[in-house]
């Protein structure tokens, strides 16, 4: 027995020895065989950071980017608004459930026949017109900046507007309903306030008339709910106009901004607001390089008066203005293309009142010079009700001072007052002016009326030459003569003395009005 039980040890000794020899192997075998894989796998060696001054001056930039990041972020919210239509679904007549329902419209398939009676619909509009169906919440989505340690909050007035509930959501995930939503349409821009929350990181607003074209920028905002992303380009333009509000003076960027960023803020890289982020210009409904944002400057000036106020009280003086261009300065007896031309002087106005006219070309406001009709509204709208104000004005290439008392702009004031469209007026009474490359007509109470246009009395563009003189000029079928070189032009004879009086080589300045308001156009014929 003892002899079994030693022949069962060794036995199990040598299977053991065996198992522990072939473990070895296989090990050995991996470690050669990584050693293999990483003899033949090299990885280059990544370079020291300095190695150039190139490298030196990226890593400089990325912190910059990165710092200026870390500044902001806190201060971005995600803006969700939550509103139901005013006709709920289900509603009789208004709803998708019950629309088009009803026994008036579905016609009882067993009509005539034994079971007519069982298919009746006395009770139809009860049974699905009338049921009070689930109001269907529509769910908006928007960035906004902290710029006040108080709770105050900008956005864009499109975010928020729709009487709903607007819920904050804050850097740290906190979220508070808004008890207090002040807008103003006419640029867009928003004020929200929530109450309770401390420890807010209020963004500092910088000075947007410093921008420069080339600036470095980041755009941060939450576009497609994407919370906390950053961006970054440079300052594309300044000045530009969309037609997509009464007061425009966009900054143009870049940046990346996409649905959801509106009203989140565009900053240099000191970390300084520049702009809230408001619109893009796109066929695809996505970023395609052209962003748009409101200057800073005019979002702190509205968001004091919305704070202090609720509303936004402008000045406005009562014209229609257009840049100056070399053209218009020749005609008008300007030296530079500074200043900006009145088209227009409405009646019942401080402009009227002051004494402006047609024609004059205002350099500056209370000694501000002014060199695009942006920036003349925006001093105007900006300066103090009711008090007198400075204007100088060039008329008749004459230097002169008017005074203007600026008045609080009216709720409907620039409103369009277009009727109709822009089409070219029909009639075999027009009068060809070849040298011009134009066509006219009379302007009559019926004419005025179907181009849309205030004039009573003028000379009707019907024909345009195409690469003539006017053309290039810019006029168009349907835009009515006003003036000729300063003399008023009631019909198509007044347009042809006008005309006549001296060489078109020496320059043509016409008033024309359209639907889109009343312009001046220099037009210059080659001997």
């Amino acid at each position: 027995m003892s002899k079994v039980v030693a022949f069962l040890s060794r036995r199990k000794m040598l299977f053991a020895f065996c198992a522990l020899f072939t473990a070895a192997l296989l090990l050995g075998a991996a470690f050669a065989t990584r050693e293999s894989a990483s003899a033949q796998l090299k990885f280059a060696t990544p370079k020291k950071d300095g190695a150039s001054p190139n490298h030196e001056f990226a890593n400089q930039l990325s912190a910059a980017f990165r710092d200026c990041a870390n500044e902001v972020l806190p201060s971005v919210v995600m803006i969700r608004t939550f509103s139901v239509p005013s006709r709920p679904r289900g509603a009789p007549g208004g709803g998708e459930l019950g629309e088009g329902l009803g026994p008036d419209r579905i016609p009882n398939p067993f009509r005539g026949t034994p079971f007519e009676d069982l298919f009746e619909y006395p009770d139809f509009d009860d049974m699905f017109g009338g049921i009070p169906a689930q109001p269907r919440v529509i769910e908006g989505l928007g960035s906004g900046v902290i710029i006040s340690e108080n709770g105050y909050i900008l956005t864009n007035a499109h975010v928020v507007d729709g009487q709903g509930k607007v819920i904050v959501r804050l850097h740290d995930d906190r979220e508070f309903e808004a008890g207090d939503v002040k807008t103003d349409p006419k640029t867009d821009l928003a004020l929200v306030r929530i109450e309770g929350a401390k420890d807010l990181k209020a963004a500092v607003l910088g000075d947007s008339d410093r921008v420069q074209v080339g600036d470095w920028v980041v755009a941060l905002g939450q576009p497609f709910g994407l919370e906390g992303t950053v961006t970054a380009g440079i300052i594309s333009a300044k000045g530009r106009g969309l037609g997509i509000a009464a007061r425009e003076n966009f900054i143009q960027t870049d940046a990346a901004i996409n649905p959801g960023n509106s009203g989140g803020p565009l900053v240099n890289l000191k970390g300084e607001v520049i702009g809230i982020n408001t619109a893009i210009s796109t066929r695809s409904g996505g970023y395609q390089g052209v962003g748009f944002a409101i200057p800073s400057n005019l979002a702190k000036w509205v968001a004091e008066r919305l704070a202090a106020e609720g509303v936004v009280r402008r000045g406005y003086l009562g014209v229609a203005i257009q840049p100056m261009d070399a053209n218009l300065a020749e005609q008008l007896g300007v030296e530079s293309k500074k200043g900006v031309v009145v088209t227009e002087v409405f009646p019942d106005t401080p402009a009227e009142e002051a004494g402006l006219k047609s024609g004059d070309v205002i350099l500056s406001f209370d000694g501000t010079t002014v060199s695009s009709p942006n920036e003349l509204q925006g001093l105007v709208e900006e300066s103090a009700l009711d008090q007198h104000h400075t204007l100088e004005v060039i008329r008749d290439g004459k230097a002169m001072t008017l005074e203007v008392v600026v008045r609080e702009q009216p709720e409907d004031y620039g409103l369009a007052r277009s009727r109709g469209g822009r089409a070219g007026p029909r009639s075999h009474d027009s009068a060809d002016f070849d040298k011009l490359g134009i066509s006219a007509q009379d302007l009559t109470p019926e004419l005025a009326e179907s181009l849309g246009v205030p004039a009573e009395e003028g000379a009707a563009i019907t024909h345009v030459e195409p690469g003539s003189p006017a053309d290039l000029a810019g006029l168009e079928p349907g835009m009515v003569i006003v003036e000729a070189n300063r003399k008023p032009v009631a019909d198509v004879d007044d347009l042809r003395k006008a005309i006549q009086e001296q060489p078109l080589s020496k320059g043509l300045l016409l008033r024309v009005q359209s639907p889109l308001g009343t312009r001046y156009v220099a037009i210059r014929v080659a001997d």
